[in-house]
């Protein structure tokens, strides 16, 4: 009679049998699904249609139509073989390579972005780093860097995957500490890996000094549009303050600076960000401190400026204090706004809509008679949030496609509705329970996460191929624009109230403004 002891130890090497057999089943897997043997290394870069083949069948509804056939092997489940659901542990065991199994390329970048959701980066590092090492030991020295040479390479590619899809990861510096450190076991068995190591490890530097700079230089633009706009109005009359069409007057050049203004910004957003703005939820998980934080700077910096851009619109239609010079300041933005749908640019699009939906342009009667509103309402058509925006997806499938299919870096630019590109993937996290009732987690679920952010992350990496004005560019990042407030005195001063309403809100409105000016 075998004792605990036994049963314990004939239970962990069946356990390990079972991950060996599954790791080789996934490997005959991935080599069917893509058509390439499992020696070449995948990519680096995560591409959509990768998550479309037949290795990763995202159609939740496919029990409708036939039996299904679910496979368990250990603690990971398949669904007509692609992964649905696994425990957390078994999951990082999966992501860990050998000396005959590298993971899938989709699987690398679904689990790296999704984990979050229920651990820090870190200690999934930790975890890795520990398996990896573990792997190697055997008590014979000798033995053991013959394992490490065998198997650098693919450790080397999998922190390659995540250096380089996830660097801000990488600003923990006990992440930091775990890289270095594994490049101190690689070194032992394989120079060349170490090499690749140092390597990696010194883009990754450079990214990471990049994304400093880019903050910074937020933060000082950010500075510079802060001055208090309320003397606008006294420098418009007295000719100090430049007006859009002072700066620019080609509709489609101005355009071309909103694409590079959205792509340099949309270019530093991490993929993480979208999902650790939901923060952590799990009952069973304790890093909330980590989700506390938040860590989603770039995303909410794009958010930003989308809100100065409409307000920047909407400051420039209400300060002429000539009517003409109104209505040709709306005309210019209509114009630009179809530029911005041509190029691809979905999210200037809105920003410019939505500046001149606000009501203080909106209720500016005489300046709309003197527009032609046609464009306007075809535009505003196009964006019209029924139907759950069905007309701009529409578009953005339509634009997709030409990118897809495109000889040119102008036709390759994809800038969707950036806020409703956030709503989708909350909905698609808070619609799906993470984890099953046996406590698996529901990978079924990452998939469409993943599927979700790897497309935007083929949009952010077009180069803009239009040439730079700076001039315009600065005038559309640090001119100072009116607040809420001043936008709604701006419309009644150039446009007086219509009604004992407005009447009373004029006069309320510049009460608190000047009391305001002199605290």
């Amino acid at each position: 009679m075998n004792t605990q002891g036994e049963k314990g130890v004939e239970s962990r090497t069946e356990r390990g049998r079972s991950l060996f057999r599954l790791r080789r089943k996934q490997e005959s897997w991935s080599q069917a699904g893509n058509g390439h043997t499992q020696v070449n290394m995948p990519p680096t870069t995560p591409y959509a249609g990768k998550f479309s083949t037949s290795t990763y069948n995202n159609n939740i509804n496919l029990h409708k139509y036939h039996q299904p056939m679910e496979v368990s092997y250990g603690d990971m489940c398949y669904h007509d073989n692609s992964l649905v659901s696994g425990s957390l542990e078994a999951l990082i065991q999966h992501l860990v390579p050998t000396v005959d199994y590298y993971p899938d390329r989709s699987y690398v970048f679904t689990f790296l972005l999704s984990s979050r959701l229920f651990l820090h980066p870190y200690e999934l590092m930790s975890r890795l780093c520990h398996l990896c090492v573990e792997q190697h030991r055997s008590g014979d020295l000798l033995l053991d860097k013959i394992r490490i040479r065998d198997v650098a390479p693919k450790i080397v590619q999998l922190l390659t995957e995540w250096t380089e899809t996830f660097p801000y990861d990488f600003r923990d510096e006990r992440m930091m500490l775990c890289l270095k450190e594994m490049s101190h076991h690689l070194a032992r068995g394989d120079e060349y890996s170490w090499r690749a190591m140092q390597q990696m490890t010194q883009r990754l530097i450079r990214r990471l000094a990049a994304l400093g700079q880019y903050e910074e230089a937020i933060a000082t633009l950010n500075a510079s549009a802060a001055e208090r706009p309320t003397a606008l109005k006294a420098k418009q009359q007295n000719g100090q303050r430049n007006d859009v069409l002072s700066v620019c007057d080609d509709a489609f050049i101005l355009a071309q600076q909103l694409t590079h203004i959205e792509l340099d910004r949309l270019s530093f957003i991490g993929p993480e960000e979208f999902i650790q703005a939901f923060g952590m939820k799990d009952p069973l998980d304790n890093h909330k401190s980590f989700f506390r934080k938040r860590k989603t700077t770039n995303l909410e910096a794009y958010v930003a400026w989308f809100n100065r851009l409409s307000y920047l619109v909407a400051t420039d239609i209400c300060m002429p204090v000539k009517k003409k010079h109104r209505a040709r300041a709306l005309e210019f933005f209509i114009d630009v706004a179809r530029e911005c749908y041509n190029i691809g640019n979905f999210n200037s699009l809105m920003a410019i809509i939505t500046g001149m939906n606000m009501s203080p342009v909106s209720r500016l009667k005489k300046t709309w008679s003197k527009v032609n509103k046609d464009k306007f309402d075809i535009l505003e058509h196009q964006m019209d949030p029924s139907s759950n925006f069905s007309n701009y997806r529409t578009a953005l499938r339509g634009a997709t496609q030409r990118s897809i299919t495109a000889h040119s870096n102008q036709e390759k630019i994809v800038i969707p509705f950036f806020s409703l590109l956030i709503k989708d993937i909350y909905f698609l996290n808070e619609g799906c329970a993470s984890r099953l009732p046996n406590g698996h987690v529901n990978f079924e679920k990452l998939w469409d996460l993943a599927k979700q952010v790897s497309e935007f992350l083929v949009w952010r990496q077009v180069m803009c191929p239009f040439e730079r004005d700076r001039k315009i560019l600065q005038y559309l990042v640090t001119t100072p624009v009116f607040t809420e407030d001043e936008l709604h005195l701006a419309s009644y001063e150039t446009e007086g109230p219509g009604n004992h309403l407005e009447k009373d809100s004029r006069r309320s409105l510049r009460s608190s403004l000047l009391h305001r000016e002199h605290r």
